[in-house]
């Protein structure tokens, strides 16, 4: 299925819209990038600082190794060449957070090289066109501190807890046409992150967010003054902002108007952006190497070991659960998108239960709980061996379609087992022949005009039949066995 090109439509024709996204992803690990400060989210404002990144006079940086290990695997798990040799580069500017004075970061050198991620332009849709998005770079770079602008009427107070925390800053070639682009892009970068477990992928808490660049120009023509909108930590932020910034740029050029080159921040309140300060280029930061560090000389073993680290990614998950298990497609990508779904399927599995079955059941029974609920999978009130045994009593015969739907409800309420619910509420599917074909005869007795109806050629009705032979089992009579003898009753 081909996708409409996204076009902004002014007053004197169609401008399309060129999207580039630089994503800051913040490495998964315990220290930082140059010192051995503690990471983890949400401490006491000032209490996760070294000296290092206080930038005390003689402290030296000295690299986390885990944190390049993480970087190089996520360049792997994107298909880019890893630079054997790196360096890194001081980016001199002033800012309150920034002790230093300069952000180290890599601009001539990176770790890693180009690569690739192959995005569905309709998640939804198993036979979406696809679309491939150019990878230019990853660097490895420090992050400043924070601001913090709401504790004192006249002051603003400065928390340098995420003063030299590893990110890892993945730029896109400017290859995405539309809002919609952006976020399929953004989510399966996510979900490659969150699979090799380089990042976690939290944008609410600001672990990965995005410097959005926008330009418009007319179908067919060169590259447009491009704007950059900074640290945008939402999917669906990310989307609002181009769509907004691209109208507001027509609007200028159509005005007679030229676009500046700036950086520009989104107001989720208003849905707009708003000019920040100028854009500066890289010869303002006076970019030279860092003489506190050598280069990164990574040897054959230590890129033999990130490699073999690497798991199972989405796409190879996603051929894998269609081609050898038998899914769906709209269901195999459905669970491989997120990390945490995939692994708690695959313990379903693992507990005994059949992969279609038990995929079905899954996007179906067990996600609209969840949304209901208003839980992540990682909260499931139900366990995965709890499901595998649902799945199984289904599998077996004991448990129709609707009598499973009526265990799974009272296991969400209660926390019991599904066996332990069956036979405490006397719930088993029965197949007893005698007894439902009793309930036939009082069903055909009580309908005879329908009856009638049916051996006239009503052939629609055998679905009331089912149905009323159904309610008077109280839902717990074989709806196969049930099909049989009313065909034969009704003859």
């Amino acid at each position: 299925m081909m996708t409409a090109a996204y076009r902004i439509e002014g007053a004197t024709g169609a401008w399309e819209v060129v999207i580039g996204l630089e994503v800051h992803a913040q490495v998964t690990s315990n220290a930082k990038l140059f010192s051995g400060a503690a990471t983890a989210f949400g401490a006491e404002p000032n209490t996760q600082v070294s000296l290092v990144d206080a930038a005390m006079p003689g402290m030296l940086p000295v690299p986390n190794r885990e944190c390049i290990r993480q970087a190089v695997r996520t360049g792997m798990a994107i298909g880019a060449p890893i630079n054997k040799w790196s360096r890194f580069d001081r980016k001199n500017y002033f800012y309150a957070d920034l002790p230093q004075g300069y952000q180290i970061s890599q601009l001539y050198h990176p770790l890693v090289g180009e690569g690739r991620i192959e995005i569905s332009l309709d998640d939804k849709d198993p036979e979406a066109e696809t679309k491939t998005i150019g990878i230019e770079r990853i660097h490895v770079e420090q992050d400043a501190g924070k601001l913090m602008h709401d504790q004192h009427p006249t002051r603003s107070y400065v928390d340098l807890n995420r003063s030299g925390v590893a990110l890892m800053e993945i730029v896109s070639r400017p290859d995405m046409r539309s809002p919609t682009e952006a976020g399929a892009y953004l989510r399966k970068l996510r979900a490659i992150l969150r699979y090799v477990g380089s990042c976690d992928g939290n944008m609410e808490q600001g672990s990965m967010r995005a410097d959005v660049n926008v330009s418009v120009r007319r179908p067919g023509e060169g590259l447009g003054t491009r704007t950059e909108t900074k640290n945008v930590n939402s999917v669906r932020f990310v989307m609002a902002a181009i769509e907004g910034e691209a109208r507001r740029q027509v609007d200028v050029l159509e005005a007679g108007g030229t676009i500046v080159q700036e950086t520009r921040l989104y107001d989720p309140d208003r849905n707009e952006t708003r000019s920040m300060r100028s854009k500066e280029d890289a010869h303002d930061y006076r970019y030279f190497p860092d003489p506190d560090l050598l280069p990164l000389e990574l040897d054959d073993a230590f890129l033999s070991e990130c490699e073999a680290s690497l798991p199972e990614l989405p796409d190879a998950k996603r051929h894998r659960y269609e081609t050898v298990l038998g899914i769906s497609a709209y269901n195999a990508g459905v669970i491989t998108a997120d990390v945490e779904t995939a692994r708690w399927f695959e313990l379903v599995l693992d507990q005994g239960a059949k992969p279609v079955p038990a995929a079905n059941w899954l996007t179906s029974e067990l996600f609209g709980a969840l949304n209901r609920l208003g839980r992540d999978i990682v909260d499931s009130p139900v366990s995965q061996t709890q499901a595998a045994e649902l799945l199984s009593l289904v599998a077996d015969g004991t448990l129709s379609g609707s009598l499973s739907k009526q265990v799974f409800e009272i296991m969400l309420e209660t926390g019991e087992d599904p066996g332990a619910i069956v036979e405490a509420r006397g719930l088993r599917q029965t197949s007893d022949t005698g007894a439902i074909e009793a309930e036939i005869a009082k069903v055909m007795d009580a309908n005879a005009d329908k009856v009638a109806d049916y051996r006239c050629g009503k052939d629609k009705l055998f679905g009331f039949f089912v149905g009323q032979t159904m309610k008077a089992m109280g839902g717990k009579a074989n709806p196969a066995v049930v099909n049989d003898l009313l065909k034969k009753a009704l003859g």
